[in-house]
């Protein structure tokens, strides 16, 4: 583990612009997320009749909503609501095809054939519908959303896991291991775990990307984040119903998506650079 993120930073710190304009976009929007109870000028959810769509200006620097709320307090919790959903989402997916993929790579046979057809079985259905069936049955609210689309995103993670697993489990050192006696369990999370992840950081980083998009359309479509709790998407369906008049209602979320989104990209497309020998030059 210390060995990789040792050759990360060494291979960041004289190059890879991409990977410090992602980290800046990202670290500067989950602060101001972080510290929204701090930074937020008004209640997220406090109505204001008297400024019921105001233009941004000074009393409210991004304007206010169809029900007097101030968009940049609700843009700052949205954040928090956005980026809980990513982390938690994709560490539950991680989770998950970590477990699957050691156990199928290293085990092979029976084990890895059932858990590559139920990974072939979950691939055969587009993701976003696939979450969508499902939320259709359920509540909509913050937990089951980040529990469906981590439940319904670790397939690639299992795969990138077992074919690390499968190029690992015939290494000196996990012959080692096992002549020594240590058990399946113990090789796989000491051993061939540790050097089987820097594909699943950068899977992770560009999961958590994909998750607050996820989470952005659900909630656009009225099938996430209910309101008055602001999230992103919420924000956006709001000002939808208001498009021509209030623009500001769609550009402010529309930008915090894109700045977010693309910062996370950044980091991981360069992750991939630095850690796959096959790109290094």
């Amino acid at each position: 583990m210390a060995s990789l993120f040792g050759r990360v930073l060494r291979r960041l710190l004289p190059r890879h612009g991409m990977f410090w304009a992602g980290l800046v976009l990202v670290g500067s929007i989950s602060a101001a997320s972080l510290l929204a109870p701090l930074l937020a000028p008004a209640d997220p959810t406090a109505l204001d009749v008297n400024a019921i769509l105001a233009p941004p200006g000074p009393t409210h620097l991004l304007g206010t909503d169809a029900l007097g709320r101030d968009v940049l307090s609700r843009l700052l919790y949205g954040g928090r609501v956005s980026l809980w959903v990513g982390f938690v989402a994709v560490g539950l997916s991680v989770s998950i095809g970590l477990v699957l993929g050691l156990c199928a790579g290293y085990f092979g046979g029976l084990v890895d054939e059932a858990i590559m057809r139920g990974v072939d079985v979950m691939l055969c259905f587009p993701s976003f519908f696939l979450i969508l069936a499902v939320i259709a049955f359920l509540t909509p609210s913050l937990t089951n959303i980040m529990v469906v689309i981590g439940l319904t995103s670790w397939m690639g993670v299992a795969r990138l896991v077992r074919a690390e697993t499968l190029t690992l489990r015939g290494r000196e050192f996990v012959l080692a291991a096992r002549v020594s006696g240590m058990r399946a369990p113990g090789i796989l999370f000491y051993h061939i775990l540790p050097n089987a992840l820097a594909p699943v950081l950068v899977s992770a980083t560009l999961g958590v990307a994909g998750a607050i998009l996820t989470e952005s359309s659900l909630s656009f479509l009225g099938l996430g984040v209910q309101p008055p709790m602001p999230s992103w998407g919420n924000i956006l369906m709001e000002g939808k119903e208001v498009l021509e008049v209030a623009p500001w209602l769609s550009i402010f979320p529309g930008m915090a998506i894109l700045l977010t989104v693309l910062g996370y990209n950044l980091i991981g497309e360069s992750l991939r650079d630095i850690l796959d020998p096959r790109l290094r030059q």
